[in-house]
């Protein structure tokens, strides 16, 4: 019987991208096909037999079917193989690996199988295919990569191979993987790397684990440019962007992100070299620098990280929760007085809704000081968005504004701070309290006053105390204890992260516990 092919959609150079590469017959979904490549688009469509009554209704049927290249991410030529047999087989055309969006942010990968034994066929499309993706930019093909196996449920090795790794694997990247054995690992790792010889740097674990990886990463990028660690003013970019896979007890930075806690999700979007540019704060002392980080929190979400730390015995739901509770139980504030630069904010920004509380103070290179008793100081240059929060934790800022928000919760009554805490949970503004305030900044310096508490005694003995009295940080949920006076900058677009822009996100459902 005669066949014709079925017309293609009628397309112009123009709306194509590019005129076609190749143009050839494969058998997709048990269906020959008419199938179209060019650098942007690889379409197809049945071919169906002829009419013999010249009814043209069949022909209608062909439904033209296109795959963005952009969205590819592996090709690989299928063959069949005997039971350990490792090379040859017999040739039986192309698979395509494709980038597939779900619900809820969530990736995942599907094949779409080009079906065709002529061997000549095959390898011409095979380059022709291979060459397009490796024109695309940001994908990296070789990886450094940082796996805590003590995250969360020891889960994170687990994660990495069985989920991870296949992927990076169908994607042709290189991968040096380093299984951390100790708090610290990572960094002195890192300060040794050769970072040239990657494309990226990827972390498996929880914030804590992400909070060392990033830090070391910009540390060593000061090292090589021959940069005073202890004092780093205007410090240089990371050299290559960094992955986050979640597997910890907090993921906030992976939620941030992805806007979803996702292991496939987070390394497709790695594989798919989606990067965005990200502020990072420096936090030093006045003698020296103590760690690049993207938030932080004084008081009580610190003494809640402290808490749990020194119960690391439980569980770390059990912990979490049991840290919580006590914390709040012996809520108790800090007196100390606060120094920041406010950022002028421009106006007609689209998000100055939800910056209800927000201050503008004068001049932005005018500093301002406020001191007084805070139960909760945060600082953070990036939303910090999880299922506690669902616009964030800083819902004021954005991954790459160039600001900070500073959170102040100044002395209250417990019931009424346990009110502004459950109001993160829902859509209502969480700062529309009298007793928070909220300000966007560029610099901030904290500073604890000698005696801690609204009721502590002005005498030489406290003060001499209080003098040699550390108080915790918690930054990135990695606890600091190092230091009292700090003083946090932000630097704009210092690192890159695989990721998309949280206004891009269509939701962001989140599962983690993130104080």
């Amino acid at each position: 019987r005669q066949r014709r092919v079925a017309p293609l959609a009628a397309t112009s150079p123009a709306e194509a991208g590019e005129e076609p590469f190749l143009r050839g017959i494969f058998e997709i979904s048990k269906r020959s096909c008419d199938v179209v490549l060019s650098a942007r688009r690889l379409r197809w469509s049945p071919i169906l037999p002829e009419s013999p009554t010249g009814d043209s209704s069949m022909v209608l049927q062909a439904q033209e079917e296109i795959i963005e290249m952009k969205d590819v991410f592996s090709v690989k030529l299928k063959r069949r193989r005997f039971v350990g047999q490792k090379n040859g087989g017999t040739l039986l055309g192309i698979t395509i690996f494709k980038c597939l969006n779900k619900e809820e942010n969530k990736l995942t990968d599907c094949a779409i199988h080009l079906n065709n034994l002529s061997e000549d066929h095959c390898h011409s499309w095979f380059r022709h295919l291979k060459e397009i993706l490796n024109g695309f930019q940001n994908r990296p093909k070789s990886l450094k990569v940082f796996v805590n196996p003590r995250s969360h449920k020891r889960e994170a090795t687990h994660i990495y191979y069985e989920q991870v790794a296949p992927l990076f694997k169908l994607a042709d990247i290189k991968t040096d993987v380093t299984v951390t054995e100790y708090e610290g690992h990572a960094l002195s790792v890192l300060k040794e790397c050769e970072l040239q010889a990657f494309d990226g740097v990827v972390c498996v674990g929880g914030d804590g684990s992400v909070s060392e990886v990033a830090h070391g990463l910009l540390l060593k990028a000061q090292i090589d440019a021959g940069k005073d660690t202890d004092y780093i003013p205007k410090p240089v970019k990371a050299p290559v962007p960094l992955g986050v896979i979640p597997a910890g007890t907090t993921n906030i930075l992976a939620h941030t992100l992805y806007g979803v806690k996702h292991a496939v999700t987070a390394a497709l979007h790695i594989v798919m070299g989606h990067i965005q540019p990200v502020d990072v704060c420096t936090f030093s002392t006045p003698s020296k620098l103590l760690r690049f980080g993207f938030s932080a929190m004084f008081g009580f979400g610190a003494r809640t990280l402290a808490l749990a730390e020194k119960h690391r015995w439980m569980p770390a739901n059990q912990r979490k929760d049991f840290a919580f509770i006590k914390t709040l139980a012996d809520l108790k504030p800090e007196e100390c007085e606060l120094s920041f630069l406010p950022v002028q904010i421009p106006q007609g920004d689209p998000h100055e809704n939800d910056r209800i509380t927000l201050l503008y103070l004068g001049s932005k290179n005018q500093w301002h000081k406020i001191q007084g008793h805070f139960l909760n100081v945060s600082i953070m240059a990036i939303p910090c968005l999880c299922s506690m929060a669902p616009r964030g934790l800083a819902p004021n800022t954005r991954l790459n504004n160039g600001s900070m928000a500073l959170i102040l919760v100044q002395n209250t009554s417990r019931t009424e701070f346990i009110k502004h805490l459950k109001r993160y949970a829902s859509e209502r503004n969480q700062f529309n309290f009298p007793f928070v305030e909220t300000y966007m900044v560029q610099e901030v310096k904290v500073q604890p006053r000698l005696g801690s508490g609204p009721d502590a005694k002005e005498n030489t003995h406290m003060n001499a105390a209080s003098a040699g009295r550390h108080h915790p940080w918690n930054i990135d949920g990695d606890l600091l204890k190092e230091a009292s006076e700090v003083h946090v900058r932000v630097h704009p677009q210092l690192i890159h992260l695989y990721g998309v822009n949280t206004d891009e996100l269509e939701s962001s459902q989140a599962t983690c516990n993130c104080i």
